[in-house]
C-alpha cells in the first residue's frame, strides 16, 4: 500500500533528486514536477549544475524520474515569478532596501504553485530538497533547523504558513550533505552526486546584481546617477554611482581613501546620499520587524528571549522580542551590538533547533 501520493519538486540537483529516491524507497507514490521561473537571455544560461530553470537542468530532472517509474510534468511560472519576486527585487534596491528574493519565492510563488497542482493531481502532500525539518506539537507544524548545520535552510522558509507546512514533507532534514551524496553514488546515480552547490540568486546567475538591475531599469546609472558619500556629520567624502549599487555593511568597491576601512552605515534614497563610518557605525542594539509570520506559537507573549538570524550566513544572536498587540511591527531588542542589520532582509527567531517565526527588517538603531 502507498503511503500517500506526493508532488515532489525537482531542480534536476542533488537535493531534490535524493529526495526523490528517498520518498520512494519509503512507499511513497510520486509525481515529479519542475517549475520554469526564469527566462535568461542568450549568453546567461547558467551551468546546469545550478539546478535552476536551464533546459539541462529540465531534463536531469526529467530522466530520474522516467528513471525511477514517476511521471515528471514541468510549470512554467514565469510570469508570476517576474511579477511578483522581480519587480519586487527591483522596487527593494530603489527603496535603498536589500531583498530577500528567495523567502518571498518560497512563501508566495513556488508553494502556492506546487499545493495548487498537487489538488489537481490528487497529491497529498509536496516534497522538497529543503534541509529543514516540520513536526506537528500542540496543535502546530513546527519548522525546525536541518540537522547539518552548514546547510540548514529553515531560514528561508519562515513565511511559509500552517496550512503549508501541514502538506510538506523535508526528506533531508534528518540528515548531513555528505550522507546525500553519498546515498546519490550508492544508487548509482555519479553524475548527480557529483554535482556542486550554487548560492547565487536563481535569475542572477553571475552573482552581478547591480548589471542585473542595469539591465531591468534603463536609464538606471544616469537617474538617479552619482551621488555623495558623505560621513555621519554630513561631510563630503567622494562620489558613489548611484544609491541603489550599494547595500548596509558593504566595504569593498567603495573606491574612497581615508586611510582606514570604511562601510556603508545608511542610505538615504530621496537625496541619493550614502553615509560612510567605521564598522561601530554600522552596530545596531535595537530593530523592528514586519509582517512577522508566527510558527511555533499561536501568539507571542510581551516580552521573549530568543536567538535570532539577520541573514543566511548569519551565525545568530541572543536577543529579546518585544510585542505590542497594538502596533503592526514587532521591536527587536539585541543583548549585545550586531554589524549591519539591514532592512529589506530577514529576520528569523529560534527557540533552539525550533523557528519561532519571521518577518522583514525595518529601522535598525543604536
Amino acid at each position: 500500500m502507498s503511503k500517500g501520493r506526493v508532488l515532489m519538486a525537482m531542480s534536476g540537483g542533488l537535493d531534490s533528486s535524493v529526495a526523490a529516491m528517498m520518498l520512494i524507497n519509503e512507499g511513497y507514490e510520486l509525481v515529479g514536477i519542475t517549475m520554469k521561473t526564469w527566462e535568461y537571455a542568450q549568453g546567461e544560461i547558467p551551468d546546469k549544475e545550478t539546478g535552476c530553470c536551464s533546459l539541462d537542468s529540465i531534463n536531469d530532472a526529467r530522466q530520474l524520474a522516467v528513471s525511477m517509474g514517476f511521471p515528471h510534468y514541468v510549470l512554467d511560472i514565469r510570469d508570476e515569478f517576474e511579477k511578483y519576486i522581480v519587480t519586487d527585487f527591483i522596487d527593494e534596491y530603489l527603496k535603498g532596501r536589500t531583498p530577500n528574493p528567495c523567502v518571498l519565492c518560497n512563501t508566495h510563488i513556488k508553494w502556492g504553485a506546487l499545493l495548487k497542482r498537487a489538488e489537481q493531481l490528487d497529491c497529498q502532500f509536496i516534497a522538497t530538497g529543503h534541509y529543514a525539518q516540520v513536526r506537528r506539537e500542540n496543535g502546530r507544524m513546527v519548522l525546525s533547523r536541518g540537522v547539518d548545520k552548514d546547510k540548514d535552510q529553515s531560514y528561508v522558509l519562515w513565511g511559509l504558513p500552517q496550512e503549508f507546512l501541514e502538506k510538506t514533507i523535508f526528506p533531508l532534514g534528518g540528515y548531513a550533505k555528505p550522507e546525500i551524496r553519498e546515498m546519490a553514488r550508492e544508487a548509482g546515480f555519479h553524475d548527480i552526486a557529483g554535482k556542486r552547490e550554487s548560492y547565487e540568486i536563481c535569475f542572477i546567475p553571475d552573482n552581478d546584481y547591480r548589471g542585473f538591475l542595469k539591465k531591468q531599469v534603463p536609464g538606471l546609472e544616469e537617474n538617479p546617477g552619482e551621488g555623495d558619500f558623505v560621513d555621519k556629520e554630513g561631510n563630503v567624502l567622494g562620489k558613489h554611482k548611484g544609491y541603489p549599487f550599494y547595500t548596509i555593511g558593504q566595504r569593498k568597491g567603495l573606491n574612497v581613501a581615508l586611510g582606514e576601512p570604511v562601510y556603508v552605515s545608511k542610505i538615504f534614497p530621496e537625496t541619493n546620499t550614502i553615509v560612510l563610518g567605521k564598522r561601530q557605525d554600522t552596530l545596531s542594539t535595537k530593530f523592528s520587524v514586519s509582517g512577522f509570520n508566527p510558527i511555533k506559537y499561536a501568539s507571542l507573549p510581551s516580552q521573549l528571549d530568543t536567538f535570532v538570524k539577520i541573514r543566511y550566513k548569519d551565525p545568530g544572536h541572543p536577543a529579546t522580542i518585544i510585542s505590542d498587540p497594538e502596533e503592526s511591527v514587532l521591536h527587536v531588542k539585541l543583548h549585545e551590538p550586531v554589524s549591519a542589520v539591514t532592512p529589506g532582509q530577514s529576520a528569523v527567531f529560534y527557540d533552539g533547533k525550533d523557528v519561532i517565526g519571521g518577518g522583514f527588517i525595518e529601522n535598525a538603531r543604536f
